[in-house]
């Protein structure tokens, strides 16, 4: 590190709106639950790569911060995570289940475009038997309500290990 990057101010970190868990406590516990049963049944390493990408359509910094520890911490390499923005450009990093698991996560993120296309499910439906296709999309629904509880209330990233609970 070089004296001009030792100097470098950042900006000042900004605060949470509020600490929603606290205040719906019983919201939280039972989002706690419902991620837990999402999971099960998929792939630690898909199961961050879907939470990463709906993090980043939706702007989540917390959950950028929180689900690419996970994933560094489940064994997901670093160029992999780097590249999921820009997964079109990036399909060779990808198997191609992760790449329907991915295009499925963009479809269900982003319902302003639309219904999900047929298209989309019916190649995620080709990787994926009809009970793990469930918990995957409960996963990517999941996610997106975090997503908004994050950035509804400024939730501050930078502070989560992995292994913590949101």
């Amino acid at each position: 590190m070089t004296t001009e990057e030792e100097n470098v101010e950042y900006a000042t970190e900004q605060a949470p709106r509020m600490s929603w868990a606290q205040h719906a406590p019983e919201v939280y516990k039972a989002m706690i639950r419902l991620d837990t049963a999402a999971k099960r049944g998929l792939e630690p390493r898909l199961y961050e790569l879907v939470k990463i990408r709906a993090s980043q359509i939706n702007h989540c910094a917390f959950c950028l911060d929180m689900h690419t520890k996970d994933a560094l911490a489940a064994g997901e390499s670093v160029e992999r995570i780097v590249q999921l923005s820009a997964w079109e450009e990036s399909r060779h990093f990808y198997t191609e289940k992760e790449l329907a698991a991915i295009e499925l996560t963009e479809a269900i993120t982003v319902l302003t475009d639309g219904f999900v296309p047929d298209a989309v499910y019916e190649k995620a439906a080709k990787h994926f038997e009809e009970a793990e296709l469930a918990q995957l999309i409960a996963a990517i629904a999941v996610i997106n309500a975090w997503n908004r509880f994050g950035v509804t209330t400024r939730m501050t990233p930078g502070h989560y290990r992995p292994g913590q609970h949101k």
